[in-house]
Formats: C-alpha cells, structure tokens, sequence
C-alpha cells in the first residue's frame, strides 16, 4: 500500500494568505521589488524637506501684511482763520479789525488755534484791543472760545506771539484818564497758558513806564 503524501495547502489559500502581508510576500518572491519602498521614503523625505522650507519662507500674501508700504501722512490742519470770525465786540456802525494774529497749538491737541487781537475801526487815535482765542471744531466754522484781554481794559497790543504753547503779549496802556490816547506811558508783559480747563494769565516782568 502506497504511503499518502503529506497533505499540501491548496493554491487557493495561499493566495488567501497573500495580501494578508503582501509587502513581506514580494519581498520573499522579488527581492528587487524593495527599490519602489525606497523611493517612496525618500520622496517623503523630500516632501517633508520642502514642507518645513514653506514654514520658514513666508509667502506673499503674508509677506506684503507684515511689511505694509508705509502711508502718507495727512496734512495738518490749517489754523483758523480770524477773517471768518464773528467777535463779541461792539463796533457799532464800523467793522471788527484784526490788527495781529499768531497761531500755535494752546491745548495739546496737535491741532492749531488762532490768537488775535481785534479792535474797533477808527478813523484816528488808537483804538484798544481785545484779544481772542480761536478754534476751529470738527464741524462748522471757527468761533471765539476765550477772550484774554477785554477792550474794556484799554489796552493796546504792541506784540502777539505763542511760544511753547502760551500766548505771550505786550500791552500798551495809560496810568490816568488824563493822558493822551495816542501816548501810552504803561507797558507790561503777559502770559496765557491752558491749565485745568481754562487759561491761567502770569506776568513775567511787572508793569512800568512805556
């Protein structure tokens, strides 16, 4: 009696088992077949190469947000005009003339006011000053905030300026009522300076004769 051969697995559960490690599979049977595995790990790597390089360079979009091309710069505001101005200043049948203006910024603000000094027109003598503070809103036209020397007081205005932010001025004024119009034997120097909501007056020489 003939001996029975060992029972072989059948072809159709080796290609059962096949796919089940289908890399260790070619590898037994074509050992070339590694190279396509190498390939793919290095064009990971490279893959991976050119990933990080992405990381490192910015790319347009986010090059031109992170550096802007700087903006021009808006013009400053011009300082208010004293021509367009109405002035409490009684002048009866003649008109408002400004005799000296400067500009400066009195409050801080980066925006310019106008001081001027304004009197009555006259045909002779020497009318007296007033003094004013002009601004100008965001809206409307420029308006009188602050009046520094009232024409009440006599004073004539020798000289206007704004330093440091403070209106500087030189009054012309008279001792008595006995001394001429056109002469004025008093002068004096004053200072305003916006402090706390209002303008404070100093005087930085006393009062003597003109």
């Amino acid at each position: 009696m003939l001996a029975t051969a060992p029972a072989q697995p059948s072809q159709e559960t080796l290609l059962v088992q096949h796919p089940a490690v289908p890399e260790l599979a070619h590898t037994v049977d074509r050992p070339w077949a590694t190279r396509p595995i190498h390939w793919v790990a290095t064009a990971a790597a490279l893959a991976a190469v050119v990933a990080a390089s992405g990381f490192l360079q910015p790319d347009r979009a986010t090059a031109a947000q992170t550096d802007p091309k700087p903006q021009p710069r808006s013009a400053p505001a011009p300082a208010p005009d004293p021509a367009a101005v109405t002035y409490p200043l009684e002048c009866g049948p003649v008109k408002p003339v400004v005799a000296k203006k400067t500009t400066g910024d009195l409050d801080g603000d980066g925006r310019p006011e106008t001081v001027a000094a304004v009197h009555c027109q006259a045909g002779s003598g020497t009318p007296p000053d007033a003094v004013y503070v002009i601004t100008r809103p965001r809206e409307g036209k420029p308006r009188v905030v602050a009046t520094l020397v009232d024409a009440k007081d006599r004073r004539t205005v020798a000289a206007l300026a704004v330093r440091a932010g403070a209106v500087t001025a030189t009054l012309l004024g008279y001792s008595s009522p006995d001394v001429p119009r056109y002469r004025p034997d008093l002068r004096e120097e004053a200072k305003w300076r916006w402090q706390n909501g209002a303008f404070t007056r100093s005087t930085p020489a006393a009062a003597g004769s003109a």
